[in-house]
């Protein structure tokens, strides 16, 4: 997967500006592909001198002109074409895992605390999930607007994403009482 397809995704809520991607980016497919803002820009240039998304300026007073992005036909093309390809497996690259690996001959006080500050970073992508799930509920249950809604996927993967911060944090409390565990049964 690629940069462009996450874009492409995003672009699917509708036209938007550079600026509102790069700031619902974090809302919407932050939770399975990150970028930052200068990647953003950079690939909606590419993504319309490849014809896949057509920008409209819009003039404003007292600020920057900006500029709306929206799928071309060949976008959407191109977006159905990768759904259809079968992904490749995922890969996990995680600093934090190789520090714990190396736990018994590094600093276990700092992998401890790398450990809390990833389950603080797990509880506050929680808490702002939860928000997010329960702006697109609006009071309606799971079932309610799962057969009401225009579009499902984002609330799929916003589901994805809850578990997966959830099973980090459960992960940390875990590792951390092993660690803890093994500190006293040493001394």
């Amino acid at each position: 997967m690629s940069l462009r397809h996450a874009v492409m995704v995003a672009l699917l809520e509708g036209e938007a500006s550079g600026y509102d991607l790069a700031k619902g980016f974090d809302a919407s497919v932050a939770n399975f592909w990150m970028a930052t803002p200068q990647q953003l820009y950079r690939e909606l240039d590419r993504m319309r001198a490849d014809g896949l998304v057509q920008a409209r300026v819009v003039e404003q007073e007292r600020r920057p002109n900006k500029r709306l992005f929206s799928l071309t036909e060949t976008g959407h093309r191109v977006l159905r074409e990768f759904t259809a390809t079968p992904p490749r497996p995922g890969a996990i690259r995680d600093e934090l895992m190789v520090k714990v690996q190396a736990v018994d001959a590094g600093d276990a006080e700092a992998v401890r605390a790398a450990i809390g500050e990833r389950m603080d970073w797990a509880e506050a992508k929680i808490a702002r999930y939860e928000r997010l799930r329960a702006r697109l509920l609006n009071g309606r249950s799971e079932e309610e607007y799962l057969a009401d809604a225009d579009r499902i996927g984002p609330y799929l993967t916003l589901m994805r994403g809850l578990a997966f911060e959830r099973e980090n944090h459960r992960w940390g409390e875990w590792a951390l009482a092993v660690l803890k565990q093994r500190s006293t049964a040493t001394t």
